[in-house]
């Protein structure tokens, strides 16, 4: 019997990775630790009415939304870069260019940002109520004028907690995966440090990249980072961990046509 696998991430019952797993034949159990709602847009709106930009940087679809809801076309002259494969889609999908995309978090977009010369740019990120800060220092760091925008919101949701304990007390879990910092941190808030601790103790903790994994690393757990940093790739390697194969080995990229053409990508 295959172990379901535990998807924390903000999505609906056919959301993306749900899909991919359930694709893949692996049972997911929703726990979703936090939810995105949108940000008052007025912050958004004055920003681009009334000042001038060199850069946007996108670094989730989520930022990506709010943006291009209130700015249909990307303003003339104004350059645009994005975190990871899945806030370059989206932007894409909207029609907009893409002049850079950083494939593994902020700190590949610093460099290919050092490398295309940002010293006295300005640059306006459109950004979670929870941003971390990592960007926007790296960006100050290489000399860019950096604006700070709230363009959504990620507010911690009401898990069902007693069904949660029951569960992780079975101990019939396959992994957990992780999409965000802030999954991790609200999950464990939810469960308690005890709980979030026997949880990952017994199943392994997957992430989409670098940055949600350090979040679990400063609390002392050893997270597997899927390759390729993308919603598939958690998949994949969720398939693999559940199925007793060595993640990222030929054996562990199963040949389904549905999940691979159903193939999404997130950051964080």
């Amino acid at each position: 019997m295959v172990r379901p696998v535990v998807v924390t991430r903000a999505e609906p019952a056919d959301g993306p990775l749900s899909r991919e797993l359930e694709q893949l034949g692996v049972p997911v159990l929703r726990w979703p630790a936090i939810g995105i709602v949108p940000a008052d847009p007025a912050q958004l709106a004055q920003a681009l009415t009334h000042e001038a930009f060199d850069w946007i940087v996108l670094t989730s679809r989520h930022g990506v939304a709010a943006l291009t809801e209130l700015l249909p076309a990307p303003p003339q002259g104004v350059r645009i870069a994005a975190i990871g494969p899945a806030s370059a889609q989206a932007l894409r999908e909207r029609g907009w260019p893409v002049d850079l995309t950083g494939e593994a978090g902020a700190e590949s977009l610093l460099k290919a940002l050092e490398t295309a010369g940002i010293r006295g740019r300005r640059i306006l990120h459109p950004a979670s109520s929870r941003v971390l800060p990592a960007l926007g220092e790296g960006l100050r760091r290489l000399g860019a004028e950096v604006v700070t925008v709230e363009a959504y919101r990620t507010i911690p949701t009401s898990l069902d907690v007693e069904s949660c304990r029951a569960t992780i007390a079975r101990g019939d879990i396959g992994a957990v995966t992780f999409a965000s910092p802030s999954a991790v941190i609200e999950l464990e808030h939810a469960l308690g440090s005890g709980d979030f601790q026997r949880l990952l103790s017994a199943a392994p903790a997957v992430t989409i990249g670098p940055t949600t994994a350090r979040e679990l690393t400063v609390r002392g757990l050893s997270p597997v980072v899927a390759e390729p940093h993308t919603l598939h790739g958690l998949a994949v390697w969720c398939h693999a961990l559940v199925h007793g194969i060595e993640p990222g080995s030929q054996k562990a990229n199963p040949e389904h046509d549905a999940a691979r053409g159903a193939e999404k990508r997130l950051e964080p």
